[in-house]
């Protein structure tokens, strides 16, 4: 294995800089996602807003679509890149490229389609199915670059294990979640309810699993060690989070008639992996002394901020695990306040701590800047998260008892929350801005003093071939 310093000689300009294609489109990506989320916001206040230009049924799956493109993009730029760190090269630069492209296109024309009003897909895929024909294919290309770039399974850190678990299952539950197109699966409501959420819920599974393994790896490249890349409780980790990704879906179909015994495994082991995760960021950061924390200040506050969403996410999730409690909570805000939590709480932040990480920023100046962004966005995220909670548990108590209010009076009671989740999403949208414009300046600032570097290079080479 190579040396976890991330300036690995054998690791050419080309391997660095696809992951970071990557990354940079995702974070543009993320601006569309918090755009259409503030747009949605506004509607919530204001029901109408933007009716005849962009309606509320546009809106939420260009919000949806858009969040979860970002973490595609950032979970492929952060394994492209690590890959290529610890292998020394990607087994192939062109079809990463290739790759990209499809990727793009694909997003680009979804979105297109979204915006135009052409649908024709389900929940959080609700694009024509056709156009998830690139997708597939991209994911193909990714699969077979990991596994041609990783070659030998023996002896291999977790970290890749999570890697080459996480891309054969995403791929897996995508192709799952089509099922529908079946008629046979179509025609019975409860088979298709069932398969679609639980192709859902294993998704994220998936891509949790880049992730995850990405976090160990940037911990060990911080610490300057593989202890906890080689440790039995990052092994447990992936094992229990390859179990979680294949059972605890359950709890997502608690309103449907499926068999207890998937129930109470699902109860069983849907907080264990946070509670893990949590566990080895924790104890990880008490290792790492002060100049190496210095040194990575960025991923490592990053990483922090996402220790803490583990935390809230968790309790928050343990709540609504319990059957009991379930009922009330399913469809309401309070699922929205999870959703939010975990994707940007986690999710989010531990893909900008791999960017900041590769991106290799230092500069002082820039350092406050995205620190800045970076803690507006923390107190925000949690008022956001908050007013979500409350005016979901004023909803639950609305639709699960027998009350004469009708559902636009009950709306217009919760308006108060809803101003509060529209200003504190504004103050959301206003830091990670600050965290992604001053990545975007730096990288372009970066890329002019390569490009003057190389040009005084090329014309002081004659002269040095003439002396």
């Amino acid at each position: 294995m190579e040396p976890l310093n991330g300036n690995n000689l054998g690791t050419s300009s080309k391997n660095k800089s696809i992951g970071k294609r990557y990354i940079l489109t995702g974070v543009i990506i993320l601006l569309s996602a918090f755009s259409f989320g503030l747009v949605g916001a506004l509607q919530y206040t204001s029901p109408g807003l933007f009716k005849n230009v962009l309606s509320f049924e546009k809106v939420r799956p260009l919000h949806v679509s858009s969040a979860v493109f970002w973490i595609l993009l950032a979970a492929c730029g952060s394994v492209t890149h690590y890959l290529a760190e610890v292998k020394g090269k990607l087994w192939s630069v062109r079809l990463s490229n290739v790759q990209w492209y499809l990727f793009t296109g694909s997003i680009i024309l979804i979105l297109l389609s979204y915006l135009f009003g052409i649908f024709g897909g389900r929940e959080y895929w609700e694009f024509h199915p056709l156009l998830a024909g690139p997708i597939i294919l991209a994911w193909l290309f990714f699969i077979i670059n990991v596994f041609k770039s990783i070659g030998s399974f023996r002896n291999q850190p977790v970290y890749v294990w999570m890697w080459m678990t996480g891309v054969v299952f995403f791929l897996f539950t995508f192709l799952e979640s089509y099922l529908w197109l079946i008629p046979s699966f179509r025609s019975d409501v409860v088979k298709d309810m069932t398969i679609q959420w639980k192709s859902y819920g294993s998704m994220v599974g998936g891509w949790n699993m880049l992730i995850y393994g990405c976090s160990i790896y940037l911990m060990d490249k911080i610490s300057g060690s593989q202890k906890y890349s080689y440790s039995k409780i990052a092994f447990t980790l992936y094992f229990l989070g390859l179990f979680n990704l294949m059972f605890n879906w359950g709890h997502h179909i608690y309103t449907l008639p499926a068999p207890k015994l998937i129930q109470y495994i699902s109860y069983g082991v849907s907080m264990t992996e946070l509670l893990l995760l949590g566990r080895i960021i924790y104890f990880w950061r008490s290792s790492v002394n002060t100049l190496k924390k210095n040194y990575h200040i960025l991923p490592y506050r990053f990483l922090f901020a996402a220790d803490l969403w583990i935390f809230l996410t968790l309790l928050l999730a343990i709540v609504m695990s319990i059957p009991a409690i379930n009922i009330y909570t399913h469809g309401t805000h309070i699922t929205v306040a999870h959703t939010m939590g975990a994707t940007i709480g986690i999710n989010s932040f531990l893909l900008l701590s791999f960017t900041f990480d590769i991106f290799n920023i230092h500069q002082q100046k820039v350092v406050r800047q995205i620190s800045l962004g970076l803690y507006l966005s923390l107190a925000s995220l949690f008022i956001f998260w908050l007013s979500l909670i409350i005016a979901g548990v004023l909803r639950a108590d609305w639709q699960m008892h027998s009350s004469t209010v009708p559902f636009s009076v009950m709306m217009l009671s919760l308006r108060p929350y809803f101003i509060v989740f529209l200003i504190s999403g504004v103050a959301l949208f206003t830091g990670f801005f600050i965290i992604i414009f001053s990545l975007l300046r730096y990288h372009l600032s970066q890329k002019s003093v390569d490009k003057t570097l190389t040009l005084k290079k090329i014309k002081t080479a004659p002269n040095v071939l003439h002396n």
